[in-house]
C-alpha cells in the first residue's frame, strides 16, 4: 500500500485506528477452544467487527509463534482473510526483526513475498545494513522503533551523546537517510506525551505507529496535539482494550463497540486539523 492510499483511507473512514491482533490463548472465549483453529476464529470476528472502524490491523508474532505450528497458521489465515475480505487494510507484522544483512534479506522475503503483508517493525540497533533489504520491496514499509512505551525504554533511547542528541533521535535522523516518509515509518509511544513534539523535529513528514493507547494509558487526544500532521500522519494502535472488551459469547460485538469509540474520537481529531 502507497502512502497516498493510506492516507485516502484514512479520509474516506475518518479514522487512523490500528487493531492490535495480540490473541492470547488463556483470554480468549472459551467457545472458541472447541472450533479447529481457536486462534484465527477469534481473530476473525474480531476483524468482521471492527473493520469499519480501522484502517490497519497488527498481529503481533510473539502471540502466533508460541503455538508453534498452529499458530502459524493462524497467522497465515488472519492475514489472507484480510486480504480478501477487506483489502483496504493495512497490515503490519508486529516482528520486531533486526539481524545482519542476510538474515534480514530472508525476513523481508518472508513477509513481504510470501505473506505479502504491508509492514514489519524492525529493530534499528544493528544499524543501516540490517534495516535496508526490508527497503527494496515497492509498496512495502519499514516501521522503525524509535521511542517506545514501555519503562524501559529510559534505558536506551533518552541517553544522550556529547552534543545533546538522544538516542532516540539518532536513529530517526540517521535512517532517514536509507529511506522517504513514503517507506518509512516510526513507533512512538503514546504514554510518551509531549515527547512527540520532539519526534516532529526530526521526523515532520512520516507516519507513526503509536501503541499504548487505552489499556497502556496513553492519550490520544496528546498524541494528536503534538504528533498530528497535516496528512494526520499517525496509526494509533489499540489491542487489549478492543479485542479483550469482553470474554463473553459478544467478545467481537464489544470489540466493535469500543473501536468505534475510538473512531468517533479520531474523526473530531481529524477536524480539528482539517484532514
Amino acid at each position: 500500500m502507497t502512502r497516498q492510499q493510506l492516507i485516502d483511507n484514512i479520509k474516506r473512514k475518518q479514522t487512523f485506528l490500528c487493531v492490535g491482533l495480540d490473541p492470547d490463548i488463556k483470554k480468549i472465549p472459551e467457545h472458541l477452544l472447541r472450533c479447529d483453529n481457536p486462534i484465527f476464529e477469534f481473530n476473525r470476528q474480531i476483524i468482521d467487527a471492527t473493520a469499519p472502524y480501522a484502517v490497519a490491523y497488527k498481529p503481533n508474532l510473539a502471540f502466533y509463534e508460541c503455538l508453534g505450528t498452529e499458530g502459524w497458521i493462524a497467522f497465515e489465515k488472519t492475514v489472507s482473510y484480510i486480504r480478501q475480505h477487506y483489502p483496504d487494510q493495512f497490515i503490519i507484522a508486529d516482528a520486531k526483526r533486526g539481524d545482519i544483512g542476510n538474515t534480514s534479506r530472508m525476513y523481508a522475503q518472508s513477509f513481504f513475498e510470501h505473506l505479502g503483508v504491508d509492514a514489519v517493525t524492525v529493530a534499528p540497533y544493528m544499524g543501516e545494513d540490517s534495516v535496508t533489504p526490508f527497503l527494496g520491496y515497492e509498496g512495502k514499509w519499514v516501521v522503525l522503533l524509535a521511542l517506545t512505551s514501555n519503562k524501559g525504554s529510559h534505558d536506551f533511547q533518552l541517553t544522550e551523546d556529547a552534543d545533546g542528541r538522544r538516542l532516540f533521535e539518532k536513529v530517526i535522523t540517521t535512517s532517514g537517510k536509507w529511506a522517504g516518509p513514503e517507506a518509512l515509518m516510526y513507533v512512538a509511544g503514546a504514554t510518551q506525551g509531549r515527547m512527540f513534539e520532539n519526534i516532529r523535529r526530526v521526523a515532520p513528514d512520516n507516519f507513526l505507529l503509536v501503541p499504548g493507547v487505552g489499556a497502556q494509558g496513553g492519550s490520544l487526544e496528546e498524541v494528536c496535539r503534538y504528533g498530528m500532521t497535516a496528512d494526520c500522519g499517525l496509526l494509533v494502535n489499540s489491542s487489549r482494550g478492543i479485542i479483550f472488551a469482553s470474554n463473553g459469547a459478544d467478545f467481537a460485538e464489544r470489540a466493535a463497540e469500543e473501536a468505534k469509540k475510538l473512531q468517533i474520537q479520531m474523526a473530531d481529531e481529524l477536524k480539528k486539523f482539517s484532514v
